[in-house]
């Protein structure tokens, strides 16, 4: 069955060009010189600093405020990407208010955190507009690393290895590199051309070649790249999407949350992308979130999220969950999928209620229907062609300290890799980690 979003109900144009430009602007407006000032001036610079803790890449969160509040935001710019090359981008995008923002000492004592993500946005922003690169390399030592994915794990990596005087490749599936940052962020949390942008700033360390259109499995082997390089790291994210195991998956109108994300972000004209009129996306996670919200702003008339447990356990942050019930977004708790109605085209949605029995989670047998027109699946991602030489765990590489997997020479990160939280901010972390275990390995 052909599965297209061009079913009747799923239309383009909902709204004219001029509202959804307005609807798809910055969700947040950066800070002027001033603002910023203002802001850095809430700072209580404290010593054991509880934000530094709370992020997962240690940014020295009080020196660069304090070097914004003292007129020097290149240097605040530069103390980020000490620690976070795509610092840029987490600003916009990094859950603040439950990393470094809710660790904050204003935020216990008053409720209002010092405002870190802007503060953060402004000192990058201003050094990147310089076209000026901070770092440069290191003598080259001859060495040459295969890095597989351009997202947030593997650009961080391939920098970091670049500035330590390696030569490395980036290999990518995709057209384009910048991974989740390019294909899964919605659009008005990076806008302009942002992710794109902060890609060509990166590779200006230079070393790195970016070849795209390269998929492991496909156009390219762990055997190969390891008898080819000194060493490989992967930060390939994961390419497979879990199914809805409910009757109708197949229907004409149901797809895939994360490709509907991808289509957006690519698009030269959003008054050209289709949405239906009754949305129902399934999923409780931040890409549940951001099709939701999206599909709101594309004209959608009702968007309803089914989370099959209740609000306290569900990923997306409380702050992401009240923003998308803001654009109208509506949530239905431990409730689930038993079926997708229609004859060819989806129709709606059998939902059935759920209960918690510990960690179990069991039907009720009370059941009812929902109009839908299009069904978006945010259910979460499976790790597409895995090497079989490696370990999994939990469908993810198996890895121990720094990324590193089962076999010799071989590290991994992000969302590939065991352990950790699918966040940008720790993928950043983990591809630079192992790349400095990588070079330690590899200089003796």
């Amino acid at each position: 069955m052909t599965n297209s979003p061009f079913t009747p109900g799923i239309v383009p144009a909902r709204l004219d060009g001029r509202v959804l430009q307005e609807n798809f602007s910055d969700l947040h407006a950066p800070l002027d010189a001033h603002e910023a000032l203002v802001a850095a001036d809430r700072c209580y610079f404290c010593h054991d600093a509880p934000c530094i803790t709370a992020c997962p890449t240690t940014i020295d969160i009080p020196l660069f405020i304090r070097q914004i509040a003292t007129g020097t935001p290149e240097a605040a710019a530069k103390t980020i990407f000490d620690q976070n090359i795509l610092g840029g981008m987490c600003a916009r995008v990094c859950p603040t208010e439950t990393l470094c923002e809710q660790a904050c000492v204003r935020e216990a004592a008053e409720g209002k955190p010092v405002e870190i993500g802007r503060l953060q946005r402004y000192a990058t922003d201003r050094l990147m507009a310089s076209g000026l690169h901070p770092f440069a390399r290191a003598a080259q030592t001859g060495k040459r690393v295969a890095v597989v994915g351009a997202g947030p794990a593997g650009l961080a990596c391939a920098h970091r290895l670049a500035m330590k005087g390696h030569d490395v490749d980036l290999f990518d599936a995709r057209p384009k590199g910048g991974g989740l940052n390019e294909y899964g962020i919605a659009t008005y949390k990076a806008t302009d051309g942002f992710a794109g942008a902060e890609l060509d700033w990166l590779m200006q360390i230079g070393g790195i070649t970016l070849h795209t259109g390269r998929a492991l499995g496909r156009d390219v082997t762990l055997d190969g790249l390891c008898a080819e390089y000194d060493a490989v790291f992967l930060g390939m994210g994961l390419g497979g999407v879990n199914a809805l195991r409910a009757d109708g998956e197949d229907r004409a109108g149901v797809r895939d949350a994360v490709d509907f994300i991808a289509d957006l972000r690519q698009a030269d004209d959003l008054a050209r992308l289709p949405v239906g009129r009754n949305v129902v996306v399934i999923g409780g996670g931040m890409t549940a979130i951001d099709a939701a919200v999206q599909s709101k702003l594309l004209g959608a008339e009702n968007v309803t999220v089914l989370y099959r447990r209740d609000r306290g356990a569900m990923p997306a942050s409380r702050y992401e969950q009240d923003l998308a019930a803001s654009k109208g977004v509506r949530f239905v708790f431990n409730a689930m999928p038993v079926a997708i109605l229609g004859n060819g085209a989806v129709t709606g949605v059998r939902v059935e209620y759920t209960r918690a029995e510990g960690r179990s989670l069991i039907g009720t047998g009370e059941t009812f229907d929902m109009p839908a027109d299009q069904v978006l699946k945010a259910i979460g991602q499976t790790l597409e062609d895995a090497p079989d030489v490696l370990t999994i765990a939990g469908g993810k590489i198996a890895v121990t300290g720094p990324g590193r997997t089962t076999r010799k020479g071989v590290w991994a990160g992000g969302d590939c890799a065991a352990g950790g939280e699918d966040l940008t901010v720790t993928a950043v972390a983990e591809g630079r980690d192992a790349a400095e275990d990588i070079h330690d390995s590899l200089m003796g």
